[in-house]
């Protein structure tokens, strides 16, 4: 299993004048004559309490046809006895266990690999099972890639530029191989790896001269004797201008009562007979914070040995202080002592997570403050490289840095975190400098959605009609501006493509080292991240084709250089909610007007969200079928009220040229809907918008989320897809008898098709945590209905095992409709099913899950609520901390799809930044051969030579800050 998220962005770009396309994906490969079996088959334990354990088997097709249909079998080399299993039918007779596929996973394409698992008991010893067969044949053993572990320097080091730095390895061969060398990486804020050394010996060791000053992450890649490496986790460490002091932790929680302590030492040797003297202070801060010893002594043999200074909390009393330790010639370093409640174990966990993720040597944050979609470089799921972000990262900043105020006291971090978002994420007049040209009566030229790749280029139609954008004019009224205010969804942090953003222009050049904005999905819910081009957001012509990228993606009989950006309405509606939550914790403290101006802010944002709720081209919201015969919208007769998958807007870059456009969306998906942030901005005073609606619409908006959930809940109790107002996209006519939700129509799977954008427990897990927030702060009845049986049912699918550890649902699969929505008289939906197809323990989804059971159970007292939340935050912690956070291991079989084609239209070339061809001939790793010099690479391409799925441990910024939350909130809620 992958237990990463499976979700893929539907970030929607206009071209020209407007944008197309939704997320998603290629097809699936049609089942094929039967061919001879070849396969290999990766088994691992995944967890073992002694007296049971759940196995994880990997299944790869080797042969050159798919897999149509397969039963796995082994045999048990000792007493282990099925208990249950998931992704096929497990049954076992005797020693003898076999494993049928079902029927959403019995095609395994040529080269891929599908998953499936199972928990067992036993007694004795867990030996593993020897050998394994496919259909009756036996598979070859998966060979597994070599192991790497960087054991110098410590994770947090602190150097002094100029000096050594001091590395080594330890490394180990698998299946009868050696290691033939280890090499020693650093990949810093340029996001580019750069090779420090190599050593063919063990002990492996090198001494890395010459790091610049500043943060930076260190790798180990060991390789073995079949040529096959692997890479070591990250650690990070900084690397000071000149001496300085170095404390571990930079902050600490310290209950009443108790004490704690953090370390002190030197960062370089001092001359000889040159002792240096370090005189420890609290500089500011509560007084029931002291420190002792107030002075240290370190001398040229002892300066690099850890001297403990111990911190004591009053018996009375919270808040927090500063501590600052100074010396001559060295900079300062200081440490940040919160004291708790006696009782306080989760708030302790949240500031060490805190600690770590905010760490500059742990890799979550480039030089500009920006968090990192992961520290890991290689990774593909929705942004297509782990050094880029997303407006999602950005708003988990913003609200681990409100639990952060919350818990310490200290707004700053937050009010920061907003700056910084602000900064960087929205842009600038500069980037969007011909909205003044918008016309709200012709907002945007339509074109067609298509349901694969290969239909694109859509040709632009000017004979549809759009509607009337109701909101624009009292926008500007309110804030005086034709400028949006809303984040742009995703970011090429490092510059690594090489589009580069040059300062105060919508311009693109390869001067600039970045952040630049960048955009993907484009065509269709057939699109997945593997089948996308990349391209920039200001589109000159610089790269792509004759026309940039435009050509790929509408069809027009010229083309204009032009912006366009587009918003992930899910984030910014997380930045309102953390900001409802810093005003409501920072007014308990007594110190609202600390953070008044970023809530103003706040609630700025959730004036322009609006543009969400409104139908794609502002045509009537309901019934709406043909796009000739859907009426175009007046007034507010195109809202949905619904919070849909995008908004966006864009123009042309030449300011003379006097023309730019605007759009909502027409899908709304389970997973997006906000009731939290819908309450904020219409009921709660600080955040309610200034424009002369906004504060109305978003009362209509939180009736209508909170009927969507009630007219997709399952008769389980699982919360189905969503529902559009234009068909396929292209205002199409559904079929017969399809329900419908105030004349919206039912989606399945709205947005994307690859994978079903519905089977993510993840979008389960993310939005009933905001309900549940929604239904703890005001008690609604219909918020509590909806929660009261998914709860049942999410925690009558959660495995806690006697270890600690635990499983819940992953993947989901869909059965039957909802009934069409009668608000005076709901259904009850019995003919809409879901089952549970495999299960995992991902860390960030379960952080999710378990703040949708703290903030329910403390307000209803469900006590399964409670200690199932209380389990998956304890499993979480006993068993997955490493020194970046809190990561399991995951099985990426999907990275077979790096070899997937990209589509592009017979006879269009173009041109990356970094000279990659784009043509007929292209692949998603053609067009992106920078992946070739990643660490990591190798893993990846010895899977496509035929050998094991890789396993990768990544630290997503937007999972670490959710476990990070989901302490802080057991902390106030429960605790």
């Amino acid at each position: 299993m992958s237990p990463g998220p499976r979700r893929l962005w539907a970030a929607l770009v206009a071209v020209v004048s407007l944008p197309l396309g939704m997320t998603a994906a290629a097809g699936t490969t049609p089942a094929q004559a039967a061919a001879a079996v070849q396969c290999s088959v990766d088994y691992k334990t995944t967890n073992d309490w002694g007296s049971g354990f759940t196995a994880e088997l990997t299944l790869t097709n080797r042969g050159t046809a798919p897999l149509d249909g397969w039963t796995l079998t082994y045999d048990q080399a000792g007493d282990q006895r099925l208990t249950n299993g998931w992704n096929g039918t497990w049954s076992q007779t005797g020693k003898s266990v076999s494993v049928q596929s079902a029927a959403w996973n019995r095609t395994v394409a040529a080269g891929a690999a599908v998953t499936t698992g199972a928990q067992f008991t036993y007694t004795g010893t867990n030996k593993a099972p020897a050998s394994f067969a496919v259909n009756g044949t036996t598979c070859a053993g998966a060979q597994q890639p070599p192991v790497a572990v960087l054991t110098s320097p410590a994770p947090g080091a602190v150097f002094t530029a100029g000096d050594p730095v001091p590395m080594a390895a330890t490394a180990a061969a698998a299946d009868g191989a050696t290691v033939s060398k280890v090499e020693f990486y650093r990949s810093g804020g340029s996001g580019t790896p750069a090779l420090l050394g190599t050593d063919t010996t063990a002990p492996f060791t090198h001494s890395a001269t010459g790091l610049a000053a500043g943060a930076h992450s260190l790798y180990a890649k060991a390789y073995d004797s079949r040529g096959a490496a692997a890479e070591s986790a990250p650690v990070g460490i900084t690397v000071a201008a000149g001496p300085a002091l170095v404390a571990t932790p930079a902050q600490l929680g310290v209950r009443q009562g108790t004490t704690g302590s953090f370390d002190l030492k030197l960062s370089t040797q001092p001359p000889a007979n040159g002792n240096v003297t370090v005189t420890i202070a609290r500089t500011s801060g509560t007084t029931g914070l002291t420190a002792a010893p107030t002075t240290l002594t370190f001398t040229p043999a002892n300066w690099n040995t850890a001297q403990k200074v111990t911190v004591t909390a009053a018996r009375t009393g919270t808040g927090s202080a500063v501590f600052t330790a100074t010396a001559p010639g060295h900079t300062k370093a200081e440490v940040t002592v919160t004291q708790l409640a006696a009782d306080s174990t989760y708030d302790a966990r949240f500031l060490d997570l805190h600690g770590k993720i905010t760490n500059p040597g742990n890799g979550y944050f480039s030089p500009e403050g920006i968090p990192y979609h992961s520290v890991e470089t290689l990774i593909v799921e929705a942004p297509d490289h782990g050094h880029e972000t997303t407006s999602e990262a950005y708003s988990y900043l913003i609200w681990l840095q409100a639990m952060y105020g919350k818990i310490t006291g200290d707004w700053t971090k937050f009010n920061g975190a907003w700056e910084t978002m602000e900064k960087y994420m929205i842009p600038t007049r500069a980037d969007q400098p011909t909205n003044s040209s918008y016309n709200a009566s012709k907002p945007a030229t339509y074109a067609p959605e298509h349901d694969l790749p290969a239909q694109y280029p859509s040709r632009l139609d000017s004979g549809v009609t759009a509607g009337v954008d109701p909101i624009a004019g009292e926008l500007k009224s309110a804030y005086g501006t034709d400028d949006i205010y809303g984040m742009h969804w995703l970011q090429d942090v490092d510059n690594v493509y090489g589009f580069g953003n040059e300062p105060g222009t919508c311009s693109a050049g390869p001067a600039a080292q970045g952040p630049s904005y960048i955009n993907t999905f484009q065509r269709g819910p057939q699109e997945s991240v593997w089948e996308t081009v990349t391209h920039p957001t200001c589109d000159n012509f610089r790269y792509g084709g004759r026309n940039g990228y435009l050509d790929l993606f509408t069809g027009d009989a010229s083309y204009a250089k032009q912006w366009k950006f587009t918003n992930a309405p899910d984030a910014d509606a997380r930045a309102v909610q953390a900001a409802y939550w810093a005003d409501v914790w920072a007014k308990q403290q007594g110190k609202g007007g600390q953070v008044t101006a970023t809530v103003t802010k706040a609630a700025k944002m959730g004036d322009y969200l609006r543009y969400s709720l409104f139908d794609k081209y502002f045509k009537k919201a309901g019934d709406c079928v043909g796009p000739t015969t859907c009426p175009a919208g007046t007034g507010k007769s195109s809202a949905h009220y619904l919070m849909s998958w995008y908004y966006a807007w864009g123009g042309a870059t030449d300011t003379s040229a006097g023309w730019s456009w605007r759009i909502g969306s027409s899908h709304a998906h389970g997973g997006y809907q906000n009731p939290l942030a819908a309450y904020a901005l219409s009921e709660y005073a600080p955040l309610k918008p200034k424009s002369a609606t906004g504060q109305a619409d978003w009362a209509t908006s939180l009736d209508r989320q909170l009927e969507f959930y009630r007219w997709l809940q399952s008769a389980e109790g699982a919360i189905a897809g969503g529902a559009t107002n234009s068909w396929q996209g292209r205002y199409a006519t559904p079929p017969a008898g399809t329900p419908t939700f105030h004349g919206l129509y039912y989606d399945e799977k709205p947005v994307y098709h690859d994978p079903p954008s519905n089977q993510w427990f993840g979008f389960q897990a993310w939005s009933m945590e905001r309900v549940a927030e929604f239904y703890h702060q005001t008690g609604d009845a219909a918020a509590k209905a909806v929660l009261d049986k998914w709860v049942d049912w999410a925690v009558s699918k959660t495995t806690i095992n006697p270890d600690g550890t635990y499983r819940f649902p992953s993947t989901l699969q869909w059965s039957g409709k909802p009934d069409t929505w009668n608000p005076a008289n709901p259904g009850a939906n019995t003919g809409l099913h879901v089952t549970v197809a495999d299960y995992t323990d991902d860390v960030g989804v379960a952080a999710a899950y378990a703040k949708t059971l703290t903030y329910y159970g403390a307000k209803s007292g469900d006590a399964d609520a409670k200690r199932v939340a209380k389990a998956l935050l304890d499993g979480m912690w006993a068993h997955h901390q490493d020194p970046l956070g809190i990561a399991v291991p995951e099985t990426r079989a999907d990275y077979n799809r790096f070899d997937d084609a990209v589509y592009v239209p017979s006879g269009w070339t173009g041109v990356m930044p970094n000279g990659d061809t784009v043509d007929s001939s292209s692949t998603f790793a053609s067009i992106r051969s920078f992946y070739q010099d990643d660490p990591a690479w190798p893993k990846v391409e010895a899977y496509l030579k035929g050998g094991a799925a890789p396993v990768f441990t990544y630290h997503r910024f937007w999972a670490q800050a959710d476990i990070a939350l989901a302490m802080g909130s057991y902390a106030e809620l429960l605790e």
